[in-house]
């Protein structure tokens, strides 16, 4: 596949991402941009969400996954944790942040704690949100400049600008407006590419139907639950209840997953395209799992020894398998990545005006003026990001995306957890200082784990205890009732 195909996918892609963009942001307003004007049909932002968690990151590293460190489809086991959190999202916090009509999650916080509170979850969203964000566009680039840039002899700093770049534009008009629309193609295109994928992969090593559901159940790295042994990063509580528990605070704490299900008319709306979004997501990752099985069983016939996030790339360039493949690999990575970087940048330009800077107070036009300027100033951070995951040579992002998320996010998830089921109030002033301490204690419980515990290995479950940290110490801060008199 040539440079040239590579560019034409590209920008044909694009034409029909920013004419979709264009429609949807006409009469755009602040409104808009931050949640849509609460008019946006469930069943729209429903598909939307079925690919709406998935980007670069999914599409090439998930199948690529399957073959390295013994993980084979255990990922599986995540993704059933992720629906039974969709269903707590829905029912414990939707009406939470309907019944405020909040136009950023962490203004609950303010509600519930006061603006010191609000201030640390904005801050910890933001941090979370750019690495993982820039993580997801990191691995479209990586690719990108294996099949154009490299051979063009162009830098990769070059290919993250132009990368930011495209995500700014296409979002600076529209918002979550654009952004949902975006998501509802990416959907489609991801799905249709990964199938299709796999027709031609079948095809070209002369498998039937039944052939083909044979050899990938025969394979070794088909093995989808680990009971085992309870040490092992696999075994199926740790992977179920951490996806439990990653969903709760990578979606229903995150302004980015969560401001398209905002942007529905109302509560029970947002309730049914989480769970209809959750439910068809099984059956998509499943999808993604067999064709990475089918690409390392593929590769071993043509003798390509890549493994993790360069398998998919490496078969598709090197594979003998005809350019419809290659092109189908394209459209779907930028499909991905580009609509969840966009995504990002919205939410990002969202939580920073809304909960750093605030709109209290201030007309439509000010706001406007913080709102591009913010946007302006996110995306060139990004692609500043993008460009240092790429010095630090970062080698498997699923995997970062998550060990990030064990961090960043569990302070979030405590804070919400205890505003939730806990009625007290605490010193508010503290709450910063708690946030920082509980992931600099999972860091080193995670250091120490095999020599404290016999062995065992934490996990993404990390987040859970992250959490936990956070909420002791909250407890600690709790105000004191007023003596009587």
């Amino acid at each position: 596949m040539t440079p040239s195909v590579v560019i034409l996918t590209v920008l044909a892609y694009l034409a029909v991402m920013f004419s979709i963009s264009w429609l949807s942001s006409r009469q755009s307003s602040n409104a808009g941009f931050f949640n849509g004007g609460r008019k946006t049909p469930w069943w729209l932002v429903a598909i939307a969400m079925i690919g709406a968690p998935m980007s670069g990151v999914t599409f090439v590293s998930v199948p690529g996954m399957v073959g390295v460190g013994g993980t084979a489809m255990g990922y599986m086991q995540m993704e059933l944790g992720f629906f039974v959190g969709y269903v707590i999202i829905a029912f414990v916090l939707v009406p939470v942040f309907f019944r405020l009509n909040v136009t950023t999650l962490y203004q609950y916080l303010d509600d519930r704690f006061g603006v010191t509170s609000h201030k640390t979850g904005a801050w910890f969203f933001f941090i979370s949100k750019m690495l993982g964000a820039a993580v997801r566009l990191f691995i479209v680039c990586e690719a990108l400049q294996v099949l154009i840039f490299k051979p063009l002899g162009l830098p990769f700093l070059l290919n993250a600008t132009i990368s930011a770049f495209i995500v700014w534009l296409y979002t600076f008009r529209g918002g979550v407006k654009s952004v949902i629309w975006i998501d509802a193609l990416r959907t489609i295109c991801m799905i249709t590419a990964i199938i299709l994928c796999i027709i031609y992969i079948a095809r070209a090593m002369g498998l039937g139907w039944s052939d083909l559901v044979s050899t990938i159940s025969a394979d070794k790295r088909s093995q989808m639950f680990f009971f085992d042994d309870v040490n092992n990063k696999e075994y199926f509580w740790k992977q179920f209840l951490a996806g439990v528990f990653t969903v709760i605070a990578m979606t229903g704490l995150d302004q980015d997953m969560m401001q398209r299900t905002l942007s529905s008319r109302n509560a029970k709306d947002s309730q049914k395209n989480l769970i209809t979004g959750g439910l068809l997501q099984i059956p998509v990752v499943f999808i993604f799992l067999c064709l990475g099985v089918l690409l390392y069983v593929y590769a071993g016939t043509w003798g390509i020894s890549e493994t993790g996030d360069n398998i998919f790339p490496a078969v598709a360039q090197k594979g003998g398998l005809p350019v419809a493949v290659g092109v189908l690999f394209v459209l779907g990575l930028v499909a991905c990545a580009y609509s969840a970087g966009g995504s990002a940048l919205t939410a990002l330009t969202t939580s920073f005006t809304v909960d750093i800077i605030g709109i209290e107070g201030k007309d439509e036009g000010s706001v406007s003026r913080n709102r591009t300027l913010v946007h302006i100033a996110m995306a060139v951070l990004m692609c500043l990001v993008i460009y240092i995951f790429y010095l630090l040579n970062t080698q498997s992002a699923v995997d970062a995306v998550y060990k990030l998320a064990s961090y960043t996010y569990g302070p979030i998830l405590g804070l919400f957890a205890f505003g939730l089921f806990c009625k007290k109030q605490v010193r508010d002033k503290w709450v910063p200082l708690v946030s920082v301490i509980a992931p600099i204690l999972c860091f080193i419980l995670q250091k120490n784990s095999v020599r404290w515990f016999g062995g065992y290995q934490f996990s993404y479950e990390l987040l859970i205890f992250n959490a936990l940290f956070t909420i002791l110490g909250l407890c600690l801060l709790i105000k004191k009732a007023p003596a009587k008199a």
